[in-house]
């Protein structure tokens, strides 16, 4: 599908490996093609398994972008938290197989899905906008606030705070840690699983669930879009 966002179905189960550079960067051009993927993977009726490249899903937004002009960031971090929201109500699950490091952008696309699996080993994990001088988005704090555990949020949101991989599974990034060799075995065991689950049910139940986090999340991607930073 894209040399950025490849795309391999495999028995109603679709793959989407994030492919740019070393840090995977979130980059616009990811975001259209990430955007390409999922509605490749609706079109196909398919569960979702995300991943990244051996040693990381991603280290966040493209920083070439980020630090091009004002403009340019408030509307990167726009489509990034967009695209969130769209993970959040997408009809089919999203799985994602976090194969190392998740930083940033990279840590909101784990609190974007409906099943996370970390590896074990030296990765980190979380939240960094506070310690590169980002003042967080308003949409980041508001997915973060609903999807980390209570006592997480402020030691992520504010003081930046990176996680090992078990310690994010106890703040919320993260709902198993296994080793690297089982991730892919597990993420389809996952997926095989979810298959048996009623898929109408499925998205109009998780709609209901995240009704209020995602008319908090709309609101909040135009507040950022007017008032970032």
């Amino acid at each position: 599908m894209s040399d950025l966002v490849s795309y391999h179905l495999d028995d109603g189960v679709a793959t989407l490996t994030l492919n740019n550079g070393k840090v995977n960067a979130i980059s616009p051009d990811v975001i259209v093609a990430f955007n390409a993927a999922l509605d490749q993977a609706e079109k196909d009726r398919a569960i979702v398994i995300l991943t990244g490249q051996p040693g990381i899903l991603s280290g966040g937004y493209d920083l070439k972008v980020m630090t091009s002009s004002a403009e340019a960031a408030i509307e990167l971090v726009a489509q990034g938290s967009t695209l969130a929201r769209r993970m959040l109500s997408h009809p089919f699950p999203i799985i994602v197989a976090c194969p190392g490091h998740a930083v940033a952008k990279g840590a909101f696309l784990l609190l974007s899905a409906d099943y996370r699996i970390g590896v074990a080993g030296p990765f980190s994990i979380g939240l960094n906008e506070v310690q590169i001088g980002m003042t967080m988005h308003h949409a980041g704090i508001e997915l973060a606030r609903d999807r980390l555990r209570k006592s997480a949020f402020n030691r992520s949101v504010i003081n930046a705070e990176m996680f090992d991989p078990e310690a994010a599974m106890a703040a919320g990034f993260l709902d198993r840690v296994v080793s690297i060799e089982e991730l892919q075995s597990t993420a389809l065991a996952v997926a095989g699983q979810l298959k048996k689950i009623n898929m109408s049910a499925h998205k109009k139940t998780k709609l209901k669930v995240r009704k209020a986090l995602l008319d908090t999340l709309e609101a909040a991607i135009e507040q950022d879009r007017q008032h970032m930073l």
